[in-house]
């Protein structure tokens, strides 16, 4: 009997074991929970795809300046949830929550990276993401926004490559490091690369306000129709396609040269952007990109049978643009018709055999011209032109002979 008794804890005992280990359990699952909740929720929310979340609005807000402000305010979130971090971070890691194939690091950590290029050393995720953005321009393969950075630096221009369009994380950095190192005054640089967690990648520019060349172009500004602008412009694009073709240690086709892809800065010297974009683009994406490119009359003929775009089709892309300079139209019509367009180069060739050259020109510039004593000059700026889109890709000169004979007839 006496072995008996103290053999057996008495009955009060027990329940009161099973309430301690309870009051202990209960709130390291609580921590627990509340950290695989942040650590699920943090890479969604700072990965957020604004060009995907602007579809599944309501029409009446698609598009609009508020929806595009709206959105990147999504980060702020995952960066308050991101204070409780350092208190259970030291708790799951015990524990083994968010190892490797987990909903932790080994999930995002890896591709939720920012690299770095001359001129973005300041930038950080946080700074872009949370920056307001305003829809730019939207193509098959990516959307760009302006955003205004918070901490009063000057505004970026923000590419979103769509991941169905792009090569994998890895492929994708490798290639925006090699367009990273590329600086020259008449490109626009690449100041940073983001790969968010679900495969989105970013590209960081600088936001030229001036906009365009098309714009500058199309929208009458009277300094468009100056001679001397005219070859300022057409000098210096040929500069920065230039050093692409013959200045760099593995030359880099542009693939998509068009008056929407050169930029303008307040002198009037141009950046040729997007130069490189192809790199970061699966075949598909950058077959897309050729196939827009051939609908505005930018494509050169034997890419028709050709996949890849050379030094020789640049060239005559090239050659399309100057001559959108000459005649201040358009390279094709858009949507809505204008007889007034031209088709660019195939009009100006019937014009040539018409022996009708000044009907293609801005009557300004054939003013201009007469008045200065630089008719001559402006056929010659024709003749180097129309030698940029010949059939053959043979017969087309290179950036060399093309900005050395630019120089002449700029005199």
């Amino acid at each position: 009997m006496a072995e008996s008794t103290t053999a057996t804890a008495p009955p009060g005992d027990e329940p009161e074991a099973k309430g301690r280990s309870n009051s202990i359990l209960l709130p390291i699952l609580g921590i627990l929970l509340v950290y695989l909740l942040y650590r699920y929720l943090r890479p969604r929310l700072r990965g957020l795809r604004l060009d995907r979340l602007t579809s599944r609005l309501p029409a009446c807000l698609r598009g609009s300046r508020t929806a595009n402000t709206m959105l990147p305010y999504f980060a702020p979130i995952a960066d308050r949830l991101g204070a409780l971090q350092p208190y259970l971070a030291p708790i799951a890691d015990r524990l083994g929550v968010g190892a490797q194939g987990g909903v932790g690091a080994g999930a995002y950590g890896r591709a939720d990276a920012l690299v770095k290029f001359p001129g973005g050393e300041a930038l950080s995720v946080a700074a872009i993401l949370e920056a307001p953005g305003e829809v730019v321009a939207k193509s098959s393969h990516s959307t760009l926004y302006r955003a205004a950075m918070r901490s009063g630096e000057a505004a970026v221009l923000l590419r979103f490559v769509r991941p169905a369009c792009a090569l994998s994380s890895d492929e994708a950095s490798a290639a925006a490091r090699r367009i990273g190192a590329v600086s020259h005054p008449n490109l626009v640089p690449l100041r940073a690369f983001y790969v968010g967690p679900r495969g989105e990648k970013l590209l960081v520019h600088p936001f030229y306000a001036a906009g365009s060349l098309r714009r500058f172009l199309q929208e009458g500004i009277v300094d468009s129709q100056r001679w001397n602008i005219i070859c300022k412009l057409s000098i210096s694009i040929v500069k920065g396609l230039d050093y692409l073709h013959t200045g760099l240690e593995k030359p880099i086709i542009h693939g998509n040269i068009k008056t929407n892809n050169i930029l303008l800065d307040a002198n009037y010297e141009c950046k040729i952007s997007d130069f490189g974009l192809y790199l970061l683009l699966n075949p598909a994406g950058a077959q897309e990109m050729l196939e827009t490119s051939a609908a505005q009359g930018y494509k050169a003929p034997e890419l028709i049978k050709m996949r890849d775009a050379t030094r020789e089709t640049d060239i005559y892309s090239l050659g399309v643009v100057l001559l959108e300079m000459l005649a201040q139209k358009e390279s094709a019509k858009d949507n809505t018709p204008n007889p007034r367009d031209i088709l660019l180069p195939v009009s100006f060739k019937n014009l040539v055999l018409e022996r009708k050259i000044s009907d293609a020109f801005s009557s300004d510039l054939v003013r201009q011209s007469k008045k200065s004593g630089k008719e001559k000059n402006l056929n010659a700026f024709f003749e180097l032109a129309t030698a940029c889109c010949s059939p053959s890709p043979s017969l087309r000169p290179n950036t060399k002979f093309i900005l050395k004979k630019l120089e002449e007839i700029a005199k």
